[in-house]
Formats: C-alpha cells, sequence, structure tokens
C-alpha cells in the first residue's frame, strides 16, 4: 500500500504506509480514525472551517494525536473535489454522517469508488445506514437502551447505571469499525476490490452481549439487573466501599481464589457460603462490614501479591501512577498531556505517540507534499465555530 511521499519511518506500526481520510466528526469516528493512526497508518483529518460544533479545546483533544489536518468546506464549489483528491490517494476513507449525507455533499461510496476502486469506505453511525432509526439523531446512551445492554447495569431497583460513553461509542462503535476496516482492508488487498463498512453503535454493542444471550438461553443468566454471577448480583464479584470513602473491585469467581479472598478478610467460616444462594445476603453484608473496617490503602496491602482477584478501584488521575502500570507503560505523556499510551503491543513493529493533537489546518502543507494535492488551503483556520450544519450529524454516530 505504501506510495511515494507516505512516511514510512520504521517502528511507526504495522500500518505504516497506510493511508486514511477522516472526515471530521465527534465521538467514536475519531476515536477509530486515532487507533488506526496508533497503529501507524498516516491518517489525514478533514476539518470543517470553524471546527466541530462540539468538543474540547484541539490543542487537547487526544482522539486526533498522530494524525495531521486540512481544512475543507465541503459546501463550498471546490469542497468535494478536494476530499475526492484525497480519497483517490487513500487505502480508506472515515466518516460519521447521518446516512445519505455523505452522498448529497457529493463523497459518498459511488463518488469515491469512482475515483478509487480499492477504497475502504468507513461509515461510523449509531442506528447504521438503514431500519427504522436510521436517520435519527442520537447518543451512546440510547443506542446501548435498545440494545439491553444497558439495562443489564446497575443495583436492582435503581434506574440504569451509565457507562460513561465507553460501551456504546468505543467499544460497540468504534473498535468495530476498526476492525471492520481493516478486514475490508485484506479483501481489498486480496482482490484490488473496495467496499463500504457499515458500523453501527447498536449492532457492535448487541454484538458484545454476545456471551450474556447463550447463558441466558442456557438459564444461567437472569433477565433483570443486579442478580447475576458478573452483573454485580454475586457478593464475590463486585464493588466494596472502604472506610476512607474508596473502593475495592472484587473478583474471586473461582473456588480457590475466593477462598483466599476469604482468608485474607478474616471470614473463613464463610467458605460454604460460596454456592448457597440463601446465604449470599449474609455474605454480602459480613464482606462490606469488613471491608468498611479499614482504608481503601489499608486493604490494597492486604491483598498485596495474593490470588484473592481483589483491587483497589482508581480514579482516572490516580491510575497511571499505580506501579503495575507504570512499569508497563500503559499510560504516556506527550506534549504535556497524560494520556494513554497506543495498544495492543507489536514485537516487530512497536507504536508510539509520534505528534500531539492535529490542530485543525496545521497539517496542510505536508500534506499537500506527501500526497500530492497542491490546492490544498494552508495554515490553521481559528475561526469561532459556525452554528451546526442542519444536514450534518448533531451527535457521535448520529
Amino acid at each position: 500500500m505504501t506510495t511515494a511521499g507516505t512516511p514510512t519511518t520504521p517502528g511507526q506500526g504495522p500500518l505504516s504506509g497506510v493511508r486514511v481520510v477522516e472526515l471530521a466528526g465527534i465521538g467514536p469516528g475519531p476515536f477509530a480514525a486515532m487507533l488506526l493512526a496508533d497503529l501507524g497508518a498516516d491518517v489525514v483529518r478533514v476539518d470543517r472551517p470553524g471546527g466541530p460544533g462540539l468538543g474540547i479545546d484541539p490543542a487537547y483533544d487526544v482522539t486526533n494525536r498522530n494524525k495531521r489536518s486540512v481544512i475543507v468546506d465541503l459546501k463550498a464549489a471546490d469542497g468535494p473535489a478536494r476530499v475526492l483528491d484525497l480519497a483517490a490517494r487513500a487505502d480508506v476513507l472515515v466518516e460519521g454522517y447521518r446516512p445519505g449525507v455523505a452522498e448529497r455533499l457529493g463523497v459518498g461510496p459511488a463518488d469515491c469508488h469512482a475515483r478509487n476502486p480499492r477504497l475502504v469506505y468507513g461509515r461510523m453511525t449509531g442506528w447504521g445506514q438503514d431500519g427504522p432509526l436510521a436517520d435519527r439523531a442520537g447518543h451512546d446512551v440510547a443506542y446501548i437502551a435498545l440494545t439491553g445492554t444497558l439495562g443489564m447495569i446497575g443495583r436492582p431497583g435503581e434506574p440504569p447505571a451509565v457507562p460513561a460513553n465507553l460501551l456504546g461509542d468505543y467499544a460497540g462503535g468504534a473498535l468495530y469499525l476498526v476492525v471492520g476496516v481493516l478486514a475490508a482492508l485484506h479483501h481489498a488487498r486480496a482482490t484490488g476490490t473496495g467496499q463500504v463498512v457499515d458500523a453501527a453503535i447498536v449492532d457492535g454493542t448487541a454484538h458484545l452481549s454476545a456471551m450474556i444471550h447463550g447463558m441466558l438461553a442456557a438459564g444461567g443468566w437472569q433477565d433483570r439487573r443486579g442478580t447475576n454471577l458478573l452483573d454485580g448480583g454475586c457478593p464475590y464479584y463486585g464493588t466494596y466501599a472502604t472506610a476512607d470513602g474508596g473502593h475495592m473491585a472484587v473478583g474471586a469467581l473461582e473456588a480457590r481464589f475466593y477462598e483466599e479472598f476469604l482468608r485474607l478478610l478474616g471470614l473463613d467460616d464463610l467458605v460454604p457460603a460460596r454456592g448457597d444462594l440463601n446465604r449470599w445476603d449474609e455474605l454480602r453484608e459480613r464482606v462490606a462490614a469488613r471491608f468498611r473496617s479499614r482504608t481503601r490503602a489499608e486493604w490494597t496491602a492486604v491483598f498485596e501479591g495474593s490470588d484473592a482477584c481483589v483491587a483497589p478501584v482508581l480514579s482516572l488521575r490516580e491510575a497511571p501512577h499505580h506501579p503495575h502500570l507504570a512499569a508497563r507503560g500503559t499510560f504516556t505523556g506527550h506534549a504535556g498531556i497524560t494520556q494513554p499510551a497506543p495498544a495492543p503491543r507489536f514485537s516487530a513493529t512497536p507504536t508510539h505517540v509520534r505528534s500531539g493533537p492535529a490542530l485543525p489546518g496545521a497539517g496542510a502543507d505536508t500534506v499537500a507534499r506527501d500526497w500530492g494535492i497542491p490546492g490544498l488551503a494552508p495554515g490553521p483556520v481559528t475561526d469561532p465555530a459556525p452554528d451546526p450544519v442542519p444536514d450534518e450529524p448533531a451527535a457521535e454516530g448520529a
């Protein structure tokens, strides 16, 4: 896939030489493009004049790291042609518009494939490209609500707990888009033919629950939250408060881990309660009382080095300083921003954070040179964001 002018620095990652065009959006699309960039792809983000209608200061938007940015007004007379010039030189294009918007703008799959039949055209939406809700706006919490996964999370008798936007946007959305793009890229290399990847958050999130559906069919899972082995219903798989307001996470499922867990708590007499559902309330109450008797740090020391499967619940700011994560370099610092390092890891083609968040338009000159498109507008644009454009997505994956 390598072409003239594409950076191929050793150690850049397994996707070195792969060119990706990202039509700017918010949420899972940028994250998916970041993951491709982390893996070494040359990702060019096409920003709109004035930037997105939602979002943080571009200088801190980690999902735009390892990319370059150009600015194209797709509603200008020459806007679509500039994007098609990029698509003609790319291996992958990623967009997150509502169904039909890219086509109306003149940069839909048919337009792009007319210029580049090998192109993998990745579409990131919440509801998918078809179906009764396809044209509706939405956000993560609504998407996962319809799949049944949101209804699994939380305590019985209370409203479902919202898992940030990790389950829908990023797990069910962005990661499935990347898997689809890579599979389609493999097919394109083998056959010379590109295709469209329809990645819908509802589809990916539903797919994530495959094991649970199997357990449900087998009678090993109740269709109500907080009553099952892995949803907090089990007293030796969940979280407990400590004396200082912290929390400990417990995952002592197997018998030997459970026995070690109770031994370190000083509750050996409760070993028989593991398989006795009638004693689970007693087990939960006594375990909770023990955890409330000491601080999080004290309990962390108690379970240190054991196989009891117990860990302190850390905050986002605490996590990078944990000795294990620090030793592995799970988090890294770049341009003054502490952030997760690229994952997964590769023995022959290691990845790293090569550059900080791409400022809108700042990469136009180098992209024009490397991709051979001299008409790209140079320099960053700092105008305030305009009002949201009616026919473009008002929400991530919408």
